[in-house]
């Protein structure tokens, strides 16, 4: 009998207990859009299709873009789909041979 009452004397004292409304996190931050400055146009680099795949290529294309960071594709690789208005994305071939210049 003692076992069983000892619960029952507890109960009463749970319902005591005060209720706090659980914690929520502060709301994120609004995702800013990149700077007017560093929005990627690829139009302007088009014409280094077919030169060398070369790191002072790569940065021509950066400056021609107006974009703020560069991604080199090498041949036969995946990519991610998230996509960035201020990156210029440039594929190139098995002769490291520039193929594509993209924003994103």
């Amino acid at each position: 009998m003692r076992l069983i009452a000892t619960p029952l004397f507890a109960l009463p004292l749970a319902a005591c207990a005060g209720y706090a409304e659980p914690e929520t996190a502060p709301p994120a931050p609004p995702v800013a859009a990149a700077p007017a400055e560093y929005v990627c146009d690829a139009a302007p680099a088009q014409y280094h299709v077919g030169h060398d795949a070369t790191q002072g290529m790569g940065a021509a294309i950066l400056k021609e873009s107006g974009a703020r960071t560069l991604r080199w594709g090498p041949p036969r690789t995946a990519w991610t789909m998230d996509y960035r208005q201020d990156r210029v994305n440039v594929r190139y071939d098995d002769k490291m041979k520039i193929a594509e210049v993209s924003c994103g």
